[in-house]
């Protein structure tokens, strides 16, 4: 403990801890009052605490008042009632202010005093009212076309954006809402899941250039609708319909909106309803995680900056998929010049930072594109980007435990993610924890099976698919997902790639030499790079083969 109440006074903050009780103090009324006072409540998971019933009714009560900000030390296995709190992992930590770890831990922290301090700058609406939690479940797709659920998403994605705006609101996050978005609608069951005050059900019917949207607000105490409406507009009033529906919300809740949050829920990223429409569609395909899909979203984007070029974040989907791309070989623009403008029109988008970062990690600048993603952080410390890509950096400069903590970020935003999922499992080889690497391979094949079972061409994840099949030493399937893979996308470079770590694990070294040769001419500067750091082929770089391989491919890139 002392350390890290050492390192948390060290940046600036006031901690209070057990140790200070002095003698004859009365425990319970001293702890209770300090506990009232703070702005944030640190609660430590060890082997000891967890077993301790007084840690875990603070625990509670901090979760109750939305000030827990959990971490976890020596491997202690966190109690039932807490495991679906998002808690940070400091079994490795070496006490450097430095480390992926705490910065995420110093993240979590501001974002909860800055909440405070809003709070704090309205006591008399704080008084009246503690902070409300709704839980916005996606707005269902009536359009009677199943391809128009982007549009559905991507509004209700913009609602949850908007009520998240409000100090006196505590909404569900949006990775949270959309994992029960193929459940049944039981409001009481889903407030008590969530712990959700309020719940926000709607549905959305876009045909042609009119939109009809309704939507209710459910209070979970009794089942009853607080407030209900219906809505049909034309397109064009779209960002005025999704202001009007945030201000009833508040409007039904007797809350009043701070100044600047009134202004915050009328700014946009484009006032023009088709590039939005058209941006949304563009989002819905990148995250798809399909490599397939890139030049789709490129050739979106495309548009909807001809229409609007000052929309910083079509620009920076756009420098995503233009990094992966790249990455793959498939083109020669690796995002740079799109992320550069994303950043100077809006430099407080978090997603404008994190495509700059994978810009540099396309080239094997993995330090630079981790300062990148640490600036997205800040701004967003939950952002699903933001941290798969400061995880892939982390993972190039051989620092596993910080790349574990940024794809266990990412992979609890995103339920369907299994690119951060898969690179936890690598992470964990490399640091020889056969048995954390068996575990995360575990949890992210079954999110691969589930993408696949859905999209039986999704290449990435059948590459992807193949690494953890090998990983848990299933090596007869691991090689029919790889014929697979081979035939359903033969000329992605990073499938092949990820066969050939596939088949190393596997012990197949002359397959794996194979594959490598074959795509060693088409590899990008970037892929070079992470070939040298790769773990995944640490059993073979003393194999003559191999190191004559990397030896051409430098010389083709002018670095030998």
């Amino acid at each position: 403990m002392a350390p890290l109440v050492a390192a948390l006074e060290a940046q600036g903050w006031s901690v209070w801890w057990d140790p200070e009780i002095t003698p004859g103090d009365e425990f319970d009324a001293l702890i209770g009052a300090q506990l009232e006072a703070a702005r944030v409540v640190v609660v430590v998971w060890s082997p000891a605490s967890v077993d301790s019933r007084w840690v875990k009714g603070e625990a509670r009560d901090a979760a109750d008042r939305g000030v827990l900000v959990p971490v976890r030390f020596e491997n202690a296995r966190l109690p039932i009632d807490v495991r679906a709190i998002h808690t940070i992992d400091l079994d490795d930590w070496a006490g450097s202010r430095e480390s992926a770890a705490f910065r995420a831990l110093a993240t979590a922290l501001e974002g909860k005093l800055k909440r405070s301090a809003v709070k704090a700058a309205a006591p008399a609406l704080k008084e009246k009212r503690p902070a409300v939690v709704v839980c916005v479940l996606p707005f269902a797709n009536m359009s009677g076309d199943p391809e128009q659920a982007y549009f559905s998403d991507g509004i209700t994605e913009d609602i949850i954006t908007d009520l998240g705006k409000v100090s006196a609101l505590s909404v569900v996050s949006r990775n949270t809402a959309f994992s029960l978005k193929s459940g049944a609608a039981d409001v009481a069951q889903i407030a008590r899941q969530t712990k959700a005050s309020y719940v926000l059900v709607g549905s959305v019917r876009k045909s042609g250039a009119r939109v009809r949207i309704t939507a209710q607000l459910i209070g979970a105490a009794n089942d009853s609708q607080v407030w209900g409406e219906r809505y049909d507009r034309d397109l064009n009033d779209i960002f005025a319909l999704q202001d009007e529906i945030s201000k009833a919300i508040v409007a039904a809740l007797k809350l009043t909106l701070l100044p600047e949050e009134k202004q915050a829920l009328e700014q946009r990223g484009t006032t023009n309803p088709e590039a939005y429409k058209l941006y949304l569609m563009a989002r819905q395909f990148w995250l798809l995680d399909n490599e397939r899909n890139n030049e789709i979203v490129v050739r979106i984007c495309n548009r909807v900056i001809e229409i609007d070029p000052n929309y910083a974040q079509a620009w920076a989907t756009m420098a995503l998929a233009q990094w992966n791309m790249f990455w793959r070989g498939d083109s020669g623009d690796d995002g740079e010049r799109a992320a550069g403008t994303a950043l100077r029109l809006d430099p407080q988008l978090a997603d404008s930072h994190a495509a700059m970062g994978a810009a540099h990690r396309s080239k094997g600048r993995f330090q630079e594109g981790l300062l990148a993603c640490q600036n997205a952080l800040r701004l967003e410390p939950n952002s699903y980007v933001g941290n798969r890509i400061a995880g892939l950096c982390c993972l190039g400069l051989r620092r596993y435990d910080d790349a574990i903590t940024y794809f266990e970020l990412a992979a609890a935003g995103m339920e369907s993610d299994f690119t951060a999922a898969t690179f936890i499992s690598q992470s964990y080889k490399a640091k020889g924890d056969t048995e954390r690497m068996k575990s995360a391979a575990r949890r992210a094949l079954d999110r691969i099976e589930a993408v696949v079972g859905a999209e039986p061409g999704h290449s990435r994840a059948i590459g992807m698919g193949v690494a953890m099949l090998a990983t848990l030493g299933e090596k007869e399937r691991a090689k029919e997902w790889a014929t697979r893979a081979r035939l359903v996308d033969p000329e992605n470079v990073n499938l092949h790639y990820n066969l050939a770590c596939a088949m190393s694990s596997l012990g197949e070294i002359d397959l794996t030499l194979e594959t490598l040769t074959d795509i060693a001419p088409r590899l990008s500067p970037g892929m070079m790079s992470w070939m040298e750091s790769d773990a995944d082929f640490d059993a073979i770089r003393g194999e003559p083969r191999f190191m004559a391989l990397m030896e051409q491919v430098k010389v083709r890139f002018g670095h030998a």
